[in-house]
């Protein structure tokens, strides 16, 4: 679990966090909130959007919503780890998809927690033709991979050793 942690889980969350301060200092919530930077026209903006509620913006400003929500985070966190130690984990897409959730729930845990904030700081934009998919931050990345590669690991069998059957036949 160590190595994951340490390669997978920690450089994510301090990207995650990292990103999330670069938008909160360059973008003051007062001139920026609802406006978008435009990277790749008709796909990728920037924004700033502080969502205190879930994905697609569900439950946002519900008045205990932080509570509610950091406390699935925390539950989901002490789960994953009894999880890894009773080895529920045992092929490297669980595992890639264990540490990825750890990232993302401690990322955005971390905004919910943060002081003077209480939101999560969403701000990858995109649009595909004419839909919009809602704004995003590296941490909902890192969960919404690890949902892909906990189906993938639920139809595959990798055992972390090979077997050889040394009998005789």
């Amino acid at each position: 679990m160590k190595k994951y942690i340490l390669f997978l889980t920690l450089p994510l969350y301090l990207l995650d966090q990292l990103s999330k301060w670069m938008v909160v200092r360059h973008f003051p919530h007062e001139t920026f909130r609802g406006e978008e930077v435009v990277l790749i026209p008709n796909f990728f903006n920037l924004v700033r959007v502080h969502n205190t509620g879930m994905a697609f913006g569900m439950f946002n400003d519900s008045q205990y919503a932080n509570l509610a929500f950091g406390t699935v985070a925390i539950s989901a966190l002490i789960a994953i780890t009894a999880l890894w130690r009773r080895n529920a984990f045992p092929n490297i897409p669980s595992r890639l998809a264990a540490s990825l959730l750890i990232s993302g729930i401690l990322g955005n845990l971390t905004d919910r927690l943060m002081p003077g904030r209480g939101y999560v700081v969403d701000f990858l934009d995109v649009y595909i033709g004419s839909k919009h998919w809602p704004s995003f931050n590296v941490a909902d990345s890192c969960i919404s991979i690890a949902a892909v590669l906990l189906v993938i690991s639920a139809f595959r069998a990798e055992p972390d050793e090979i077997k050889i059957d040394t009998s005789e036949k």
